[in-house]
């Protein structure tokens, strides 16, 4: 669906994109990193009110950027021996890095709009597996999900003991305000920001997340030296949800 929001937003795109392409072709100094595919770049082009989202050479936004460095740093670790579930695999950095796990499921509502080997057809709200999974990784899909509870519930259940869930959402600093299908498109777009969400997140998500069962980390961009979080443009925040060891499936 076009509207004017997206239509703003990719002009922006495009208009700063353009302005890095003259600034490296006059020489600029490229100080900046992304972490995502290790390139030097001159800076980060504009989506939305983000001046700095996206990576020039790969196109990689700063939630992609953060989960990278958090991976290099150590700070995450992939369970390359484990089994992954990757939902809505749009971040090809992480799909090179998820995908050399011995058991990688790359997934989606609707597998056919991506080109990722192997995709899966997975409904949130119909996930019954129970302990198959070392790693669920969901990148802003649990606004389109028409019953997040029930969904941190079944992924609750389909991971090991021990298991982890790194979940990113698009945050407000108020309190979570849901909605449904029901609400027309444009007017979804105008209270969560787009037209395909169903709930905007606050601070609280920490919450739900602890209410389905998981023990819960919070790494916030913010929290990061200042000089680093300049360099690769770092921004976002990880929910970094654990299946307590010895808990049973709920």
């Amino acid at each position: 669906m076009i509207t004017v929001q997206r239509v703003a937003k990719a002009v922006g795109k495009h208009l700063t994109k353009a302005a890095i392409k003259v600034r490296t072709a006059m020489g600029a100094r490229a100080d900046r990193q992304c972490p995502a595919c290790d390139a030097r770049v001159v800076g980060f082009f504009r989506y939305g009110d983000n001046g700095e989202w996206g990576c020039p050479q790969c196109g990689a936004s700063p939630r992609e950027r953060l989960m990278n460095w958090l991976i290099a740093q150590g700070r995450l670790r992939v369970p390359v021996d484990g089994a992954i579930l990757h939902m809505a695999p749009n971040e090809g950095s992480l799909v090179r890095r998820f995908s050399g796990a011995a058991d990688y499921s790359p997934a989606d509502l609707d597998p056919a709009r991506y080109t990722v080997p192997g995709m899966q057809r997975v409904d949130l709200m119909e996930l019954a597996e129970i302990d198959r999974y070392d790693l669920f990784y969901a990148s802003h899909v649990m606004e389109h999900v028409p019953d997040d509870m029930a969904v941190l519930r079944n992924i609750y259940r389909a991971l090991k003991p021990g298991g982890e869930a790194w979940l990113i959402v698009p945050l407000w600093s108020k309190p979570t305000e849901d909605g449904s299908f029901d609400i027309p498109p444009r007017e979804r777009e105008r209270r969560f920001g787009q037209w395909d969400h169903v709930r905007q997140y606050g601070p609280d998500f920490a919450d739900r997340i602890r209410a389905a069962g998981f023990d819960l980390e919070e790494i916030d961009a913010m929290t990061i030296d200042p000089t680093v979080r300049h360099v690769h443009a770092l921004d976002d925040r990880l929910f970094r949800a654990t299946k307590p060891v010895g808990t049973m499936a709920r």
